[in-house]
Protein backbone atom coordinates (compact mmCIF):
# COMPACT_ATOMS: atom_id res chain seq x y z
CA UNK A 1 0.00 0.00 0.00
CA UNK A 2 1.12 3.63 -0.91
CA UNK A 3 2.20 5.73 2.33
CA UNK A 4 1.09 9.31 0.72
CA UNK A 5 3.03 12.44 1.67
CA UNK A 6 1.69 15.52 2.38
CA UNK A 7 3.34 19.05 3.33
CA UNK A 8 1.27 21.25 5.64
CA UNK A 9 2.03 25.14 5.46
CA UNK A 10 0.59 27.15 8.12
CA UNK A 11 2.28 30.42 10.12
CA UNK A 12 1.26 29.00 13.46
CA UNK A 13 3.42 26.08 13.18
CA UNK A 14 1.87 24.46 16.28
CA UNK A 15 -1.33 24.04 14.03
CA UNK A 16 0.82 22.54 11.25
CA UNK A 17 2.39 20.10 13.37
CA UNK A 18 -0.69 19.21 15.50
CA UNK A 19 -2.32 18.45 11.62
CA UNK A 20 0.88 16.55 10.67
CA UNK A 21 0.76 14.46 13.84
CA UNK A 22 -2.80 13.77 13.28
CA UNK A 23 -1.83 12.28 9.52
CA UNK A 24 1.46 10.60 10.73
CA UNK A 25 -0.85 8.41 13.61
CA UNK A 26 -3.05 7.48 10.39
CA UNK A 27 -0.45 6.04 8.56
CA UNK A 28 0.53 9.45 6.16
CA UNK A 29 3.52 10.82 6.12
CA UNK A 30 3.45 14.22 7.05
CA UNK A 31 5.89 17.38 6.97
CA UNK A 32 5.15 20.59 8.64
CA UNK A 33 6.11 24.30 7.76
CA UNK A 34 5.76 27.92 8.84
CA UNK A 35 6.19 29.99 5.66
CA UNK A 36 5.48 29.64 2.14
CA UNK A 37 9.05 30.17 1.04
CA UNK A 38 9.64 27.01 3.11
CA UNK A 39 7.27 24.88 1.29
CA UNK A 40 8.36 26.04 -1.77
CA UNK A 41 12.39 25.27 -1.20
CA UNK A 42 10.98 21.77 -0.70
CA UNK A 43 8.54 21.07 -3.16
CA UNK A 44 12.13 22.05 -5.02
CA UNK A 45 13.92 19.23 -3.31
CA UNK A 46 10.93 16.83 -2.76
CA UNK A 47 8.21 14.71 -3.90
CA UNK A 48 4.99 15.59 -2.29
CA UNK A 49 1.42 14.26 -3.10
CA UNK A 50 -0.69 17.44 -1.99
CA UNK A 51 0.13 20.36 -0.01
CA UNK A 52 -2.28 21.75 2.50
CA UNK A 53 -1.52 25.42 3.44
CA UNK A 54 -3.10 28.26 5.25
CA UNK A 55 -4.63 31.06 3.32
CA UNK A 56 -3.60 33.97 5.40
CA UNK A 57 0.08 33.68 6.10
CA UNK A 58 2.78 36.83 6.22
CA UNK A 59 4.83 37.68 3.33
CA UNK A 60 3.54 35.39 0.38
CA UNK A 61 0.23 33.98 0.98
CA UNK A 62 -1.76 30.66 -0.03
CA UNK A 63 -2.85 32.24 -3.12
CA UNK A 64 0.41 33.18 -4.39
CA UNK A 65 2.01 29.82 -2.56
CA UNK A 66 -0.57 27.33 -5.06
CA UNK A 67 0.21 29.43 -8.46
CA UNK A 68 3.87 28.67 -7.18
CA UNK A 69 3.55 25.63 -6.56
CA UNK A 70 1.79 24.53 -9.51
CA UNK A 71 4.70 25.95 -11.28
CA UNK A 72 7.27 23.32 -9.70
CA UNK A 73 4.49 20.73 -9.97
CA UNK A 74 1.18 21.26 -12.15
CA UNK A 75 -0.60 18.41 -10.87
CA UNK A 76 0.24 18.64 -7.07
CA UNK A 77 -3.28 18.89 -5.06
CA UNK A 78 -3.86 21.91 -2.82
CA UNK A 79 -5.69 22.26 -0.13
CA UNK A 80 -6.54 25.49 1.24
CA UNK A 81 -7.49 26.41 4.71
CA UNK A 82 -9.17 29.63 6.09
CA UNK A 83 -11.41 31.32 8.23
CA UNK A 84 -15.24 31.85 7.76
CA UNK A 85 -14.49 35.53 6.16
CA UNK A 86 -12.06 34.19 3.59
CA UNK A 87 -14.29 31.97 2.00
CA UNK A 88 -14.40 34.09 -1.68
CA UNK A 89 -10.06 34.34 -2.00
CA UNK A 90 -10.31 30.51 -0.74
CA UNK A 91 -13.08 29.91 -4.25
CA UNK A 92 -10.41 32.44 -5.94
CA UNK A 93 -7.60 29.96 -5.33
CA UNK A 94 -9.70 27.25 -6.77
CA UNK A 95 -10.07 28.73 -9.60
CA UNK A 96 -6.31 29.20 -9.84
CA UNK A 97 -6.05 25.30 -9.40
CA UNK A 98 -6.34 24.41 -5.49
CA UNK A 99 -7.74 21.11 -5.33
CA UNK A 100 -10.66 22.07 -2.19
CA UNK A 101 -10.88 24.33 0.61
CA UNK A 102 -11.41 24.11 4.86
CA UNK A 103 -13.13 26.20 6.92
CA UNK A 104 -11.44 26.46 10.20
CA UNK A 105 -12.45 25.04 12.68
CA UNK A 106 -12.61 21.37 10.98
CA UNK A 107 -12.29 18.10 12.23
CA UNK A 108 -8.61 17.05 11.91
CA UNK A 109 -10.78 13.70 10.52
CA UNK A 110 -12.27 15.26 7.66
CA UNK A 111 -8.62 16.61 6.76
CA UNK A 112 -7.50 13.48 6.95
CA UNK A 113 -10.18 12.02 4.35
CA UNK A 114 -10.04 15.38 1.96
CA UNK A 115 -6.15 14.89 1.87
CA UNK A 116 -6.64 10.92 1.28
CA UNK A 117 -8.71 11.33 -1.82
CA UNK A 118 -6.37 14.23 -3.29
CA UNK A 119 -3.20 12.11 -3.25
CA UNK A 120 -5.40 8.76 -4.49
CA UNK A 121 -6.79 10.69 -7.49
CA UNK A 122 -3.09 12.49 -8.02
CA UNK A 123 -1.51 8.29 -8.34
CA UNK A 124 -5.10 7.91 -10.29
CA UNK A 125 -4.03 10.84 -13.27
CA UNK A 126 0.01 10.23 -12.46
CA UNK A 127 -0.43 6.13 -13.40
CA UNK A 128 -3.06 7.56 -16.36
CA UNK A 129 0.02 9.70 -17.62
CA UNK A 130 2.70 6.95 -16.97
CA UNK A 131 0.00 4.74 -19.46
CA UNK A 132 -0.50 7.81 -21.79
CA UNK A 133 3.34 8.10 -22.19
CA UNK A 134 4.35 4.53 -22.43
CA UNK A 135 2.00 4.34 -25.43
CA UNK A 136 3.44 7.48 -26.83
CA UNK A 137 7.00 6.14 -26.42
CA UNK A 138 6.20 2.24 -27.22
CA UNK A 139 2.59 2.76 -29.24
CA UNK A 140 1.40 -0.57 -29.69
CA UNK A 141 4.85 -1.65 -29.82
CA UNK A 142 6.21 0.68 -31.98
CA UNK A 143 9.27 2.83 -30.77
CA UNK A 144 10.01 5.98 -31.95
CA UNK A 145 10.66 10.25 -31.54
CA UNK A 146 11.15 11.33 -34.90
CA UNK A 147 8.71 14.22 -35.88
CA UNK A 148 6.85 11.82 -38.40
CA UNK A 149 6.18 9.20 -35.54
CA UNK A 150 5.25 11.93 -32.90
CA UNK A 151 3.10 13.09 -35.31
CA UNK A 152 1.56 9.58 -36.09
CA UNK A 153 1.37 9.49 -32.17
CA UNK A 154 -1.05 12.64 -31.94
CA UNK A 155 -3.28 11.60 -34.85
CA UNK A 156 -4.27 7.84 -33.89
CA UNK A 157 -6.35 9.03 -30.53
CA UNK A 158 -8.09 10.91 -32.34
CA UNK A 159 -9.16 8.78 -35.17
CA UNK A 160 -9.86 5.81 -32.87
CA UNK A 161 -12.47 7.84 -31.27
CA UNK A 162 -14.71 8.17 -33.87
CA UNK A 163 -16.71 5.38 -35.57
CA UNK A 164 -15.62 6.37 -39.16
CA UNK A 165 -13.67 4.09 -41.16
CA UNK A 166 -10.18 4.29 -41.15
CA UNK A 167 -7.97 4.17 -43.84
CA UNK A 168 -3.88 3.15 -42.92
CA UNK A 169 -1.09 3.26 -45.85
CA UNK A 170 2.31 2.74 -45.38
CA UNK A 171 4.86 0.75 -47.34
CA UNK A 172 5.13 -2.91 -46.06
CA UNK A 173 6.75 -3.55 -42.78
CA UNK A 174 5.77 0.07 -41.52
CA UNK A 175 3.62 -1.43 -38.97
CA UNK A 176 0.20 -1.19 -40.60
CA UNK A 177 -1.24 -3.82 -37.99
CA UNK A 178 -0.02 -2.30 -35.24
CA UNK A 179 -1.57 1.06 -35.74
CA UNK A 180 -5.19 -0.32 -36.32
CA UNK A 181 -4.76 -2.45 -33.52
CA UNK A 182 -4.04 0.77 -31.30
CA UNK A 183 -7.10 2.43 -33.30
CA UNK A 184 -9.04 -0.90 -31.62
CA UNK A 185 -7.41 -0.08 -27.82
CA UNK A 186 -7.19 3.39 -27.60
CA UNK A 187 -11.13 4.17 -28.61
CA UNK A 188 -14.51 3.19 -26.95
CA UNK A 189 -14.50 -0.22 -28.63
CA UNK A 190 -11.21 -1.58 -26.73
CA UNK A 191 -13.44 -4.02 -24.92
CA UNK A 192 -14.77 -5.81 -28.26
CA UNK A 193 -13.30 -7.79 -30.55
CA UNK A 194 -10.27 -7.02 -33.22
CA UNK A 195 -10.79 -9.38 -36.29
CA UNK A 196 -8.30 -9.18 -38.85
CA UNK A 197 -8.09 -10.37 -41.98
CA UNK A 198 -5.71 -10.58 -45.09
CA UNK A 199 -7.54 -9.78 -48.17
CA UNK A 200 -5.03 -11.08 -49.96
CA UNK A 201 -4.65 -14.55 -48.47
CA UNK A 202 -7.43 -16.34 -49.93
CA UNK A 203 -9.21 -16.64 -53.30
CA UNK A 204 -12.85 -14.79 -53.48
CA UNK A 205 -15.12 -17.74 -53.07
CA UNK A 206 -13.63 -18.47 -49.76
CA UNK A 207 -13.04 -14.81 -48.80
CA UNK A 208 -16.98 -13.60 -49.16
CA UNK A 209 -17.53 -16.72 -47.09
CA UNK A 210 -15.13 -15.53 -44.38
CA UNK A 211 -16.38 -12.07 -43.94
CA UNK A 212 -19.75 -12.93 -44.47
CA UNK A 213 -20.63 -16.30 -43.62
CA UNK A 214 -22.97 -18.83 -44.71
CA UNK A 215 -26.36 -19.98 -44.35
CA UNK A 216 -26.81 -24.14 -44.25
CA UNK A 217 -27.66 -25.25 -47.21
CA UNK A 218 -25.99 -22.30 -49.07
CA UNK A 219 -23.68 -24.91 -51.11
CA UNK A 220 -22.78 -28.61 -50.99
CA UNK A 221 -21.39 -29.38 -47.78
CA UNK A 222 -22.82 -26.39 -46.10
CA UNK A 223 -23.81 -28.44 -43.29
CA UNK A 224 -23.99 -25.76 -41.10
CA UNK A 225 -24.49 -21.87 -40.68
CA UNK A 226 -21.44 -19.93 -40.01
CA UNK A 227 -21.14 -16.20 -38.58
CA UNK A 228 -18.78 -14.52 -40.80
CA UNK A 229 -15.79 -12.50 -39.59
CA UNK A 230 -18.06 -9.47 -39.85
CA UNK A 231 -20.36 -10.57 -37.59
CA UNK A 232 -17.12 -11.97 -35.43
CA UNK A 233 -16.47 -8.33 -35.12
CA UNK A 234 -19.41 -7.08 -34.15
CA UNK A 235 -19.26 -4.60 -31.40
CA UNK A 236 -15.22 -3.71 -32.48
CA UNK A 237 -12.87 -3.80 -35.04
CA UNK A 238 -12.84 -5.58 -38.15
CA UNK A 239 -9.15 -5.30 -39.89
CA UNK A 240 -9.49 -5.82 -43.69
CA UNK A 241 -5.72 -5.85 -44.65
CA UNK A 242 -4.60 -5.65 -48.00
CA UNK A 243 -8.08 -3.73 -48.73
CA UNK A 244 -6.28 -3.18 -52.88
CA UNK A 245 -6.35 -6.68 -53.33
CA UNK A 246 -10.33 -6.92 -53.38
CA UNK A 247 -11.91 -8.72 -56.53
CA UNK A 248 -14.36 -6.34 -57.98
CA UNK A 249 -17.65 -7.66 -56.77
CA UNK A 250 -16.04 -7.97 -53.07
CA UNK A 251 -15.75 -4.19 -53.54
CA UNK A 252 -19.02 -3.51 -54.30
CA UNK A 253 -20.63 -5.50 -51.66
CA UNK A 254 -17.84 -4.21 -49.13
CA UNK A 255 -19.27 -0.67 -50.17
CA UNK A 256 -23.25 -2.03 -49.44
CA UNK A 257 -21.92 -3.38 -46.02
CA UNK A 258 -20.28 0.28 -45.24
CA UNK A 259 -23.60 2.42 -46.64
CA UNK A 260 -26.20 -0.21 -45.10
CA UNK A 261 -24.46 -1.31 -41.74
CA UNK A 262 -25.96 -4.98 -42.38
CA UNK A 263 -24.13 -7.85 -43.91
CA UNK A 264 -26.24 -10.90 -45.95
CA UNK A 265 -24.61 -14.17 -45.36
CA UNK A 266 -23.73 -16.34 -48.00
CA UNK A 267 -27.57 -18.03 -49.55
CA UNK A 268 -29.74 -15.81 -46.99
CA UNK A 269 -32.25 -13.27 -48.02
CA UNK A 270 -32.36 -12.21 -43.82
CA UNK A 271 -29.54 -9.18 -43.51
CA UNK A 272 -27.98 -8.95 -40.02
CA UNK A 273 -27.06 -5.96 -38.83
CA UNK A 274 -23.69 -5.07 -37.28
CA UNK A 275 -22.19 -2.68 -34.86
CA UNK A 276 -18.37 -2.63 -36.64
CA UNK A 277 -15.88 -0.43 -37.47
CA UNK A 278 -13.69 -1.04 -40.07
CA UNK A 279 -10.04 -0.47 -40.58
CA UNK A 280 -8.46 -0.78 -44.12
CA UNK A 281 -5.07 -1.17 -44.94
CA UNK A 282 -2.45 -1.30 -48.50
CA UNK A 283 0.79 -0.61 -49.19
CA UNK A 284 -0.59 0.02 -52.59
CA UNK A 285 -1.72 3.25 -53.72
CA UNK A 286 -5.28 3.12 -53.98
CA UNK A 287 -5.36 6.40 -55.58
CA UNK A 288 -3.69 5.30 -58.57
CA UNK A 289 -5.98 2.02 -58.62
CA UNK A 290 -8.56 4.27 -58.98
CA UNK A 291 -7.40 5.84 -61.88
CA UNK A 292 -6.29 2.76 -63.57
CA UNK A 293 -10.02 1.43 -62.94
CA UNK A 294 -8.87 -1.75 -60.34
CA UNK A 295 -10.44 -0.01 -57.62
CA UNK A 296 -13.78 1.29 -57.18
CA UNK A 297 -13.33 5.21 -56.54
CA UNK A 298 -16.70 5.51 -54.61
CA UNK A 299 -15.36 2.51 -51.92
CA UNK A 300 -12.21 4.49 -51.79
CA UNK A 301 -13.89 7.82 -50.82
CA UNK A 302 -15.71 5.74 -48.04
CA UNK A 303 -12.57 4.30 -47.00
CA UNK A 304 -10.27 7.29 -46.94
CA UNK A 305 -12.67 9.34 -44.39
CA UNK A 306 -9.92 9.15 -42.00
CA UNK A 307 -6.84 8.21 -43.61
CA UNK A 308 -3.08 7.43 -41.57
CA UNK A 309 -0.23 7.72 -43.62
CA UNK A 310 2.79 5.66 -41.85
CA UNK A 311 6.47 7.10 -42.25
CA UNK A 312 9.41 4.35 -43.95
CA UNK A 313 11.59 3.66 -41.43
CA UNK A 314 14.32 5.85 -43.80
CA UNK A 315 12.53 9.07 -42.99
CA UNK A 316 12.28 8.55 -39.05
CA UNK A 317 16.36 9.46 -38.47
CA UNK A 318 17.59 8.36 -35.02
CA UNK A 319 14.40 6.17 -34.75
CA UNK A 320 16.66 3.85 -36.43
CA UNK A 321 18.78 3.58 -33.45
CA UNK A 322 16.20 3.21 -30.58
CA UNK A 323 14.64 0.31 -32.67
CA UNK A 324 17.94 -0.68 -32.80
CA UNK A 325 18.79 -0.80 -29.15
CA UNK A 326 14.99 -2.20 -28.21
CA UNK A 327 14.84 -4.60 -30.66
CA UNK A 328 18.19 -6.07 -29.31
CA UNK A 329 17.02 -5.96 -25.85
CA UNK A 330 13.84 -7.74 -26.66
CA UNK A 331 15.51 -10.41 -28.84
CA UNK A 332 18.18 -10.76 -25.84
CA UNK A 333 15.37 -11.53 -23.21
CA UNK A 334 14.27 -13.99 -25.36
CA UNK A 335 17.02 -16.10 -25.17
CA UNK A 336 18.47 -16.02 -21.31
CA UNK A 337 21.70 -18.28 -22.19
CA UNK A 338 22.70 -15.41 -24.77
CA UNK A 339 25.59 -13.02 -23.60
CA UNK A 340 25.05 -9.54 -23.48
CA UNK A 341 25.52 -7.43 -27.04
CA UNK A 342 26.07 -4.25 -28.21
CA UNK A 343 26.52 -2.40 -31.11
CA UNK A 344 29.76 -0.82 -31.57
CA UNK A 345 30.06 2.56 -33.22
CA UNK A 346 30.64 1.54 -36.61
CA UNK A 347 27.87 -1.26 -35.93
CA UNK A 348 25.36 1.60 -35.60
CA UNK A 349 26.77 3.33 -38.16
CA UNK A 350 25.83 0.90 -40.73
CA UNK A 351 22.77 0.86 -39.45
CA UNK A 352 21.77 4.14 -39.58
CA UNK A 353 23.21 4.17 -43.76
CA UNK A 354 20.68 1.80 -44.69
CA UNK A 355 18.13 2.08 -46.69
CA UNK A 356 15.77 -0.33 -44.81
CA UNK A 357 13.61 -1.22 -47.86
CA UNK A 358 11.88 -3.44 -45.60
CA UNK A 359 11.18 -1.03 -43.25
CA UNK A 360 10.52 -2.04 -39.77
CA UNK A 361 10.29 -5.51 -39.81
CA UNK A 362 13.58 -5.91 -42.19
CA UNK A 363 15.19 -4.27 -39.08
CA UNK A 364 13.77 -6.07 -36.52
CA UNK A 365 14.45 -9.94 -38.50
CA UNK A 366 17.96 -8.30 -38.89
CA UNK A 367 18.95 -8.24 -34.90
CA UNK A 368 17.13 -11.36 -34.15
CA UNK A 369 19.47 -12.95 -37.01
CA UNK A 370 22.33 -11.19 -35.01
CA UNK A 371 21.61 -12.24 -32.05
CA UNK A 372 20.96 -16.12 -32.73
CA UNK A 373 24.37 -16.52 -35.38
CA UNK A 374 26.92 -13.99 -33.67
CA UNK A 375 28.68 -15.41 -30.98
CA UNK A 376 30.63 -11.59 -30.06
CA UNK A 377 29.52 -8.89 -27.35
CA UNK A 378 30.06 -6.55 -29.79
CA UNK A 379 27.90 -5.93 -33.20
CA UNK A 380 30.61 -4.64 -35.62
CA UNK A 381 29.79 -2.17 -39.30
CA UNK A 382 31.13 -5.19 -40.96
CA UNK A 383 29.07 -8.04 -39.31
CA UNK A 384 25.92 -6.04 -40.01
CA UNK A 385 26.85 -5.17 -43.56
CA UNK A 386 27.91 -8.10 -44.35
CA UNK A 387 24.48 -9.63 -42.90
CA UNK A 388 22.61 -6.74 -44.69
CA UNK A 389 23.95 -7.80 -48.15
CA UNK A 390 23.54 -11.51 -47.89
CA UNK A 391 20.99 -13.23 -49.82
CA UNK A 392 18.97 -13.82 -47.62
CA UNK A 393 18.34 -10.85 -45.92
CA UNK A 394 17.68 -9.57 -49.37
CA UNK A 395 14.91 -12.31 -49.40
CA UNK A 396 13.21 -11.33 -46.14
CA UNK A 397 13.75 -7.66 -47.07
CA UNK A 398 10.17 -7.01 -46.90
CA UNK A 399 10.36 -4.95 -49.91
CA UNK A 400 8.60 -7.03 -52.30
CA UNK A 401 4.69 -6.77 -52.46
CA UNK A 402 3.92 -10.31 -51.20
CA UNK A 403 5.97 -10.01 -48.19
CA UNK A 404 4.01 -11.08 -45.21
CA UNK A 405 1.73 -13.69 -47.15
CA UNK A 406 1.11 -16.72 -45.99
CA UNK A 407 3.04 -19.97 -47.56
CA UNK A 408 1.57 -21.20 -50.33
CA UNK A 409 0.83 -24.80 -48.66
CA UNK A 410 -1.12 -23.04 -46.34
CA UNK A 411 -3.45 -21.40 -48.99
CA UNK A 412 -3.52 -24.99 -50.69
CA UNK A 413 -4.97 -26.11 -47.30
CA UNK A 414 -7.32 -23.78 -46.54
CA UNK A 415 -8.59 -24.30 -50.30
CA UNK A 416 -8.75 -27.94 -49.87
CA UNK A 417 -10.57 -27.62 -46.64
CA UNK A 418 -13.17 -25.43 -48.56
CA UNK A 419 -13.90 -27.37 -50.81
CA UNK A 420 -14.37 -30.94 -48.52
CA UNK A 421 -16.61 -29.08 -46.87
CA UNK A 422 -18.72 -28.36 -50.23
CA UNK A 423 -18.68 -31.79 -50.79
CA UNK A 424 -19.70 -32.99 -46.89
CA UNK A 425 -16.41 -34.12 -46.47
CA UNK A 426 -16.54 -36.51 -50.02
CA UNK A 427 -12.84 -37.02 -50.62
CA UNK A 428 -13.48 -38.65 -54.17
CA UNK A 429 -15.10 -35.88 -55.02
CA UNK A 430 -12.95 -33.12 -53.78
CA UNK A 431 -9.96 -34.64 -55.42
CA UNK A 432 -12.06 -34.54 -58.76
CA UNK A 433 -12.67 -30.94 -58.25
CA UNK A 434 -9.09 -30.14 -56.84
CA UNK A 435 -7.72 -32.20 -59.82
CA UNK A 436 -5.46 -34.47 -57.10
CA UNK A 437 -5.35 -37.93 -56.81
CA UNK A 438 -7.42 -39.18 -53.96
CA UNK A 439 -4.41 -41.05 -52.39
CA UNK A 440 -2.85 -37.64 -52.52
CA UNK A 441 -5.63 -35.47 -51.22
CA UNK A 442 -5.98 -38.50 -48.12
CA UNK A 443 -2.15 -38.17 -47.46
CA UNK A 444 -2.46 -34.35 -47.14
CA UNK A 445 -5.31 -34.99 -44.68
CA UNK A 446 -3.05 -37.19 -42.70
CA UNK A 447 -0.09 -34.43 -42.42
CA UNK A 448 -2.56 -31.77 -41.25
CA UNK A 449 -4.21 -33.88 -38.39
CA UNK A 450 -2.58 -32.67 -34.55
Amino acid sequence: MTTHHVLIVDDHLEMARTIADYLVDKGMEATAVATAQEALALLEKEAFDALLTDLRMKGMDGLDLVAAAHRLDADLPVVVMTAFGGIDSAIECIQKGAYHYLTKPFKLDVVRVLLSRACEERAVRSENQRLRQEVRDRFAGMVGQSGPMRALFDLVPKVARVNSPALILGETGTGKELVARALHQEGPRANGPFVAVNCAALPESLLESELYGHARGAFTGATQARRGLFLDADGGTLLLDEIGELTPALQARLLRVIEAGEVRPVGSDVPRKIDVRIVASTHRPLSDLVHQGQFREDLYFRLKVLPIVLPPLRDRGDDIRMLAEHFLASATARMPDTIPRSFSTDGMAALLAHPWPGNVRELRHLIERLVVTQDTAGLSGATIRSMLESPAARATSAGSPFDGLPPLRDIEQRYIDHVLEHTAGNKTKAAEILGLDPSTLHRRGKQTRP
